[in-house]
């Protein structure tokens, strides 16, 4: 069985775009939390998010948005900088076996909104934009077209472990030799009324409204809810023998996975953590590591209650003593919750502490949770070595998919 390595990494998101800014953007500690300006929020109130500013160089053309969802847009868009990330030249690559898995929490709700509010102005007569528009599965047909890629091709939708899924999946293609070469990942566009109006209904969103940059802030005694936000994050995924043969430069082994469900609610996670526990257990036996072996864990960390109180649970059962002694942060105190797009994002970041021998920082963590007894990273980053990560990703429905990544 072949071993999975990367090559490319697109990362789409509000604290940089492409690989070196984003890189950039973990370093120096920014925020991309701010008020929403993709629309007026006149009937909602004040309301945050994550955002991200597509520079015109990356824009794609009108006669394309058109006819997409801002999700499909985006995942292009990380698609095309881990494509140009990794070096290929899709002229010399034999494009049957280029496979693409991409996941999704919410598709292209957005374009679902819009159609339904388009269809109560005039009074239920039509609706404008149809199926091609607010599938799903439009975000990997669209990467398929744009660059011909006719190898296998599927989309995830495990609210927000669907990134994680997505990858597992492009993994699986690759050792089950249906694939050479795979782009895989996640994106989403959430930042719409609808669901930020669905989502505070639940109470899952902060209310720190007046003060954005401190809204996010995982595994802090003060959390409330986690921020919004859209993005992509899109690795390229190869086979060792495939990424030698085209002389690419590898970044990281995609050592191995693992994926439980909780069955225990469709919106909170079972509160010993025992599902997600499991979830890291298998991804380290897949991947041939002990608990001692693991230098740094990025964290699903979304600043919920009850969701980073049950992650450190599951931490503490599957690493045992050494628990205590891995370092943990979480991106999403920078980027904020971008969903299906989560996992692919922070699976980047994973391989670029990797690379850089840093840890990325947890903003707003100045004094942990006191239950809490796990290595935290606080609000600088940290050098360090990293030999091997994981990257966690639990989404609604009690999806737990854990990844586990290593030095090449």
């Amino acid at each position: 069985m072949s071993a999975v390595v990367v090559t490319g990494l697109g990362p789409v998101t509000p604290i940089g775009i492409g690989a070196a800014d984003f890189h950039k953007g973990q370093v120096t500690g920014r925020n991309g939390i701010r008020s929403v300006t993709r629309f007026a929020p006149e009937e909602l109130g004040p309301c945050i998010a994550g955002e991200v500013d597509l520079p015109d160089s990356l824009a794609l053309p009108v006669r394309l948005t058109a006819k997409m969802d801002r999700t499909v847009q985006l995942a292009i868009v990380a698609t095309d900088l881990a494509m140009e990330d990794a070096g290929l030249d899709l002229e010399k690559l034999d494009l049957t076996r280029f496979g693409i898995s991409v996941g999704t929490g919410a598709g292209n709700l957005e374009s679902l909104a819009a159609i339904w509010r388009a269809a109560w102005d005039e009074g239920g007569r039509r609706s404008r934009g149809g199926v091609p528009r607010v599938m799903s599965n439009a975000i990997a047909a669209g990467i398929a077209i744009r660059h011909g890629l006719s190898g296998p091709v599927t989309c995830s939708s495990l609210a927000c472990a669907a990134g994680g899924e997505a990858l597992a999946v492009g993994h699986q293609m690759i050792t089950s030799g249906e694939a050479d070469i795979v782009v895989a990942g996640g994106a989403e566009a959430p930042v719409f009324p609808e669901m930020i109006s669905s989502l505070r209904a639940h109470h899952a969103l902060s209310a720190r409204v007046a003060a954005p940059t401190a809204a996010s802030r995982p595994f802090s005694p003060d959390r409330d809810g986690f921020v919004l936000a859209e993005g992509a994050g899109m690795l390229i995924l190869e086979s060792e023998e495939h990424a030698s043969a085209r002389g690419a430069a590898v970044k990281a082994r995609f050592a191995g996975y693992g994926r439980t469900c909780d069955a225990y609610n469709v919106v909170a996670p079972r509160p010993d953590g025992s599902g997600a526990g499991r979830a890291i257990e298998i991804a380290m036996r897949r991947a041939g590591l002990t608990p001692d072996e693991v230098s740094y864990i990025n964290a699903h960390g979304t600043s919920t209650p009850l969701g980073d109180a049950a992650e450190v649970m599951a931490i503490r059962t599957a690493l045992a003593d050494r628990s205590r002694r891995v370092p943990v942060s979480a991106t999403k105190s920078q980027t904020g919750h971008s969903l299906g797009a989560s996992g692919g994002i922070e699976a980047i970041a994973v391989v670029q502490a990797i690379g850089a021998g840093f840890l990325p920082p947890t903003l707003n963590l100045e004094r942990p949770d006191p239950a809490f007894d796990l290595d935290f990273v606080g609000p600088a980053p940290r050098d360090q070595d990293v030999t091997a990560a994981l990257s966690h990703s639990f989404g609604f429905g009690g999806h737990n998919v854990v990844l586990a990544f290593t030095r090449p």
